[in-house]
């Protein structure tokens, strides 16, 4: 199927997930949340995809909220006033998906639960939703162009995108603390000593470092493996015991020990790259999802 707010392009197993509304320096809309939901949900079960790259069209990554929109700017429907205990009740009626549950959080959980890996390749300005999306993919690159800032209390609002979940998992507390408090609009390299970035890169290299970094993800790896090991690590360190972790993983080594683990060791032995068979749409375990 074809975006109005994104492109789509596949190659050599990269998928390029591009933010495509240059002129308005690709500020978010309800339409690209929607559009970004249906993205990583296809990419999750598309066995051409192995790695996914998030970038920008033009001189932005995603400015934030389009704000010249009317009515409710976040696309939420004010007559609502749901209580926790409803919210939960009614998680998937249409009333609350697309009246009070927040568009960005919705494009965090979809990245959250995508099989492949996520990499955000930063290309200039990533403020508001443009940043807090980010915090839900594997690893962030940035141009030495980019400017990043989480400025939700800029405007009397608060972080959305489950970003109050992860960004001090990312960053620790006190740092995120500090960063959305003081709404600061922050350099590349700023970035990088906070620890939200993996690198900065010069401006012209970054999707091909970003391209660079998806193979050396994916080359001659188990797709299911890697489904795998990414719930895993997303999911099991948040368990309240080291035990569950140690549960998953016992399933998990079982399964694949009696797949495409058999053809990587034998690989190995015969001193040969591996040729894998198995697929992330088809081929996990019966516990998967296990949550």
């Amino acid at each position: 199927m074809g975006y109005n707010t994104l492109n789509w392009q596949i190659d050599d197993r990269v998928l390029t997930l591009t933010l495509n509304r240059p002129a308005q320096l690709n500020a978010f809309t309800v339409e690209m949340a929607n559009e970004l939901v249906d993205a990583y949900q296809r990419a999750s079960e598309d066995d051409a995809v192995g790695a996914v790259v998030v970038t920008g069209a033009g001189r932005a990554f995603c400015a934030g909220m389009d704000l010249s929109t009317g009515g409710n700017v976040f696309g939420l429907d004010e007559s609502l006033n749901p209580s926790l205990d409803q919210l939960d009740t009614l998680w998937d009626d249409p009333a609350i998906v697309n009246g009070v549950r927040d568009t960005g959080g919705r494009v965090s959980l979809a990245v959250y639960d995508c099989k492949k890996p996520v990499i955000g390749a930063i290309n200039g300005a990533a403020v508001g939703i443009g940043a807090t999306m980010t915090l839900a993919m594997d690893v962030r690159l940035a141009s030495d162009k980019a400017r990043i800032g989480f400025v939700f209390g800029r405007i009397g609002v608060v972080p959305e995108a489950c970003s109050t979940w992860f960004l001090p998992r990312i960053v620790g507390l006190q740092q995120a603390m500090d960063w959305v408090y003081s709404a600061d609009i922050l350099t590349a390299q700023q970035a990088l000593e906070g620890r939200l970035l993996k690198a900065v890169v010069p401006h012209d290299q970054l999707l091909a470092e970003a391209h660079a970094l998806a193979h050396k993800y994916i080359d001659q790896r188990s797709p299911v493996a890697i489904a795998l090991m990414r719930q895993m690590l997303l999911r099991n360190h948040a368990m309240p015991h080291p035990r569950d972790a140690h549960a998953v993983e016992s399933l998990a080594m079982l399964h694949t020990s009696r797949h495409d683990g058999k053809e990587g060791v034998a690989s190995f032995n015969q001193k040969r790259a591996p040729s894998y068979s198995g697929r992330a749409s088809t081929d996990l375990p019966d516990f998967y999802p296990w949550w």
